[in-house]
């Protein structure tokens, strides 16, 4: 069974697509970061941050962007002034040629789930791994409640505390509370959150943010009798199935880790989400670029493809 919201806001169709970004690079997240008092740049269609450190130096941040041909990017900073600012560039895929501008690299690259949701249903279902797929079927055979419905803003919600244990727990951290509630806020219909139920109680809640054509899957729990019945399985598989329906072609599952979070890493590629290697982190300071190339060279083997 399946409960359904009204739906406003509702993503663009297939037919009018808008070019697939990061979540990151989305107008939707600058949106939201206005709505919290930050103050984001939008040059040459690369979302910059700006940060204040202590001592007033002042940092800006590029993350996800392609930055296959920087000089657009360098070229409008310039035009802004910040020309001489110091620069922390996370690019969507590996960009070595940022170290012939004399970036030195910072964090090798990282890998995302990217799940795409075009085709059938049926072809969707057949790229599921089969332990996935034996999962699915044994979470539809339980009896399940499902419901979607627009983000409540509601910082108490039952999600959210659950989140922040389990950050705690796993020493991780995500968004601020308050961002994710002015993301939901500033794009109405564009936070969705789905939630699987035995009888009055939830056992499994998914909170899913589109962005034009593609989707983030942002916050998840299961609790522990959720996961006897396999509810989260059964809840990604509506939430996708109900964000193909809408036009949406992509779902970021976010980073994967195979060492350090191998389960959670089987669970996202066994959707059949390709793995996709990020750019890593590069960090510039424009006035030092010709002094830091060679060794921004010598370092840039590790940041390839």
């Amino acid at each position: 069974m399946f409960d359904s919201a009204p739906d406003p806001g509702m993503p663009p169709s297939a037919t009018r697509r808008p070019p697939l970004r990061a979540l990151q690079q989305s107008p939707e997240f600058a949106r939201a970061l206005m709505a919290c008092g930050q103050d984001p740049l939008l040059l040459e269609g690369t979302l910059v941050l700006q940060r204040r450190l202590p001592g007033g130096l002042r940092l800006a941040m590029v993350n996800r962007a392609d930055l296959s041909n920087p000089a657009p990017l360098m070229a409008a900073l310039r035009r802004r002034g910040l020309g001489h600012t110091p620069l922390i560039l996370s690019p969507e895929t590996p960009a070595p040629q940022l170290a012939r501008l004399g970036a030195v690299p910072l964090v090798t690259p990282a890998h995302a789930a990217l799940w795409d949701l075009t085709g059938t249903p049926d072809q969707r279902r057949a790229a599921l791994h089969q332990k996935w797929r034996n999962r699915l079927n044994h979470g539809e055979s339980q009896g399940l409640r499902l419901t979607r419905q627009n983000l409540p803003h509601d910082v108490r919600h039952w999600l959210f505390a659950a989140d922040a244990k389990q950050q705690t727990a796993r020493g991780y951290r995500s968004w601020p509370i308050a961002l994710t509630l002015a993301y939901a806020r500033e794009n109405k219909g564009q936070a969705k959150l789905f939630q699987a139920f035995e009888g009055k109680d939830h056992v499994a809640a998914i909170l899913i943010l589109t962005h034009g054509s593609s989707a983030t899957y942002h916050i998840a729990h299961t609790t522990a009798r959720g996961k006897q019945l396999s509810a989260h399985p059964m809840l990604m598989w509506e939430a996708a199935s109900w964000l193909a329906n809408k036009g949406i072609c992509r779902l970021d599952l976010g980073l994967i880790d195979t060492s350090r979070a191998a389960g959670l890493a089987r669970f996202k590629l066994g959707t059949g989400a390709k793995a996709h290697r990020l750019g890593g982190t590069w960090g510039l300071w424009p006035p030092l670029g010709r002094l830091l190339r060679p060794l921004a060279l010598l370092d840039r083997q590790q940041m390839d493809a």
